[in-house]
């Protein structure tokens, strides 16, 4: 087969389409660079170049989200999520006073602006996909801890879903004002709440659900939506018939379904093979076995990727492996 470009072999991946090498790309956090839009672009683009991925998803700053609703965190010292300062909910009586935010001010227009700028960077010539944490995760953040969450949820259900109700609407023009500065889509992660670890189906498809299928209908038009389901015991597969291109998972975690079970149990493209945590604990010629069985599942509608996001101190020789496997190298 002749070699396709980046967007042709992703499209073709996506629509079930035979091509010439399963699509493979990774991601994860620099909790130092992230801090700073420039520095964020710059490593964003520096992993794209180095590996030459197929794909690009932004790994913002990891806290930004609480930040849009009054959370502070300070920075890290080293490679390690940031410390938050204060909640941006304490009571809940405060619940009553979440409203929507400007989704193009703030920390949220800063990140609307590196998916710009890695889009100018690259020139059009990959796919890329801004994170965007759902309205119930990104709630249960600005209470700084999921017991804090639960309680509330248990004690005002009413006040819980009239404030991810306006959570929705800020992260809904958010995610469209990514598209508007050239995302191809977006990276939709649940957090922890999409597992039965931390979750029950009952609670997730009152608080997650109704307000997912929102997010996800009002963006229906974007070419290349990803749903991340974080965690062990995951549940995926309540969540099958969500609206996007393509699912991400760890699929290598023992608790969750394996790659080429959720293939043969959906028409959209799966998204994984490779161990998050593997990556930062096996050497290189482990890794890149594990991306030449993932690519080898099917000829299409198959990505390279983590789990989730990489550990900050994966090796440069794991990473090239993920590549070299998925190329058949």
């Amino acid at each position: 087969m002749i070699e396709m470009t980046k967007r042709e072999r992703v499209r073709a991946a996506i629509l079930g389409e035979p091509v010439d090498r399963a699509p493979a790309s990774l991601w994860g956090h620099d909790f130092l660079r992230e801090w700073s839009n420039d520095e964020l672009v710059g490593a964003t683009c520096e992993q794209y170049e180095t590996y030459d991925w197929d794909f690009i998803k932004i790994n913002p700053r990891w806290s930004m989200f609480p930040e849009a609703w009054g959370a502070v965190y300070s920075p890290p010292s080293d490679q390690s999520n940031p410390t938050m300062v204060s909640s941006a909910l304490e009571e809940l009586d405060e619940l009553h006073d979440v409203v929507s935010v400007h989704a193009e001010r703030g920390v949220l227009g800063e990140h609307i602006e590196s998916t710009r700028l890695v889009v100018e960077r690259t020139r059009g010539e990959v796919d890329v996909v801004q994170t965007v944490f759902s309205p119930m995760a990104t709630l249960g953040l600005m209470f700084g801890h999921p017991r804090a969450f639960k309680q509330a949820a248990r004690e005002a259900p009413a006040a819980v879903h009239a404030a991810i109700a306006r959570i929705t609407d800020t992260i809904i023009h958010y995610s469209r004002a990514n598209m508007n500065a050239g995302a191809s889509g977006v990276f939709y992660a649940p957090l922890q709440w999409a597992s039965y670890a931390n979750s029950t189906a009952e609670f997730y498809r009152e608080f997650g659900r109704p307000y997912d299928m929102q997010v996800l209908d009002a963006i229906r038009d974007a070419e290349f939506n990803i749903l991340h389901v974080c965690f062990t015991n995951n549940m995926l597969a309540d969540v099958l018939d969500y609206p996007v291109h393509a699912f991400n998972w760890d699929d290598r975690d023992e608790t969750n379904s394996g790659l080429a079970d959720i293939w043969s149990q959906t028409d959209k493209a799966v998204m994984g093979g490779v161990s998050r945590s593997g990556l930062g604990e096996l050497n290189a010629d482990e890794i890149r076995a594990q991306a030449s069985q993932a690519a080898g599942v099917a000829n299409t509608r198959v990505f390279v990727t983590g789990g989730c996001s990489i550990p900050p101190h994966t090796p440069h020789e794991n990473r090239a492996a993920v590549a070299a496997g998925a190329r058949g190298n």
